[in-house]
């Protein structure tokens, strides 16, 4: 079976790298992004699936807009039976849709018509759900609105992050895919069409989106932040300056009606902070303006953070109409 895959971020690693492991599958062209600049010194960095296909001597394609018919005549060049996206980022045109003579079809990060869009795992975990999946799916010019091939759960454990749900959600999905191609090789699976009345979509993560409302309950604020973890981060301010939250935990220590936001006690390893219901949040690791990554110990370290500041309270004023 001959393939060509699209796919550009670490989630499209493991899908990719099956499809070369397995021998009766040549992967005959990877497409992906362009180079971006990345980082403080803005390095023009590839892409994650760039620098697989590379190591194993695969052709690279890096169109800016895919849609272009150039773009378009070179993939189809490759006549491929099959064409594989998993976090490609890029709408496919119609053309493109058409060429294979299996199709196109798609790993998807959620149990589809759940969490259409470009943050199905953020999502899942920020909404609090115990459970999420990897949909295979044919493609269409509609947003991950095609019909369904195959299914997957994954369950969601209460400590989970974005992190670690997004590598277990890449290799199911790249598990599932290999189950799903020789069937669909063989023309024997049946496919169901999406349920619209159940759709629910998953949008790019906004700066907004990270903001932490202080008003809100402790196990939604704490949802947020295991959404975020590691990437971008759950942000509120500390005496006006930025400051990220990448783990806390839920703890009864009452809030006596102290505001939202409230730190209530500075422990060596950790501090809790008032929220709007639910009791309070332990947290235990987390990033200041200009600094890494840390756990509050060594943040608190020389540091003195005292009882009664607030947190978020610059948040709250851009929050204000």
């Amino acid at each position: 079976m001959k393939i060509v895959f699209m796919g550009t971020p670490d989630f499209s690693v493991p899908v990719l790298q099956k499809l070369i492991d397995h021998e009766n599958i040549e992967v005959a062209c990877v497409v992906t992004q362009p180079d971006r600049p990345k980082g403080r010194k803005q390095v023009l960095t590839a892409p994650p699936v760039k620098k697989i296909a590379q190591k194993y001597g695969i052709p690279v394609l890096q169109p800016e807009k895919v849609r272009k018919p150039e773009a378009v005549q070179q993939i189809l060049a490759c006549r491929p039976d099959v064409l594989i996206t998993a976090a490609y980022g890029q709408i496919l045109p119609q053309p493109l849709l058409d060429g294979p003579r299996l199709g196109c079809i798609n790993v998807h990060a959620s149990l589809l018509p759940a969490y259409r869009g470009a943050a199905p795992i953020q999502k899942a975990i920020i909404d609090g759900k115990q459970e999420t999946g990897v949909t295979i799916m044919y493609m269409v010019k509609k947003l991950d609105a095609g019909d369904i091939l195959a299914q997957v759960r994954v369950p969601i454990t209460d400590d989970e992050t974005f992190g670690t749900l997004h590598d277990k959600l890449s290799e199911a999905g790249s598990r599932l895919l290999m189950k799903t191609l020789p069937d669909l090789a063989k023309g024997i699976l049946t496919p169901v069409k999406q349920d619209e009345a159940h759709v629910t979509f998953a949008p790019s993560i906004k700066r907004a989106d990270e903001s932490i409302d202080w008003r809100r309950s402790a196990s939604d604020i704490r949802n947020l932040i295991r959404g975020l973890n590691p990437f971008p981060g759950a942000h509120t301010t500390i005496n006006g300056e930025n400051f990220k939250i990448f783990q806390a935990l839920l703890s009864d220590q009452p809030s006596a009606d102290r505001k939202p936001g409230t730190v209530l006690s500075v422990e060596q390893d950790s501090f809790s902070v008032a929220t709007g219901s639910g009791g309070c949040l332990k947290v235990i690791e987390c990033q200041p303006a200009g600094k890494k990554r840390m756990r509050v110990a060594d943040y608190l370290h020389g540091r003195s953070l005292k009882d009664g500041t607030v947190l978020g309270e610059e948040n709250e004023k851009n929050r204000r109409p």
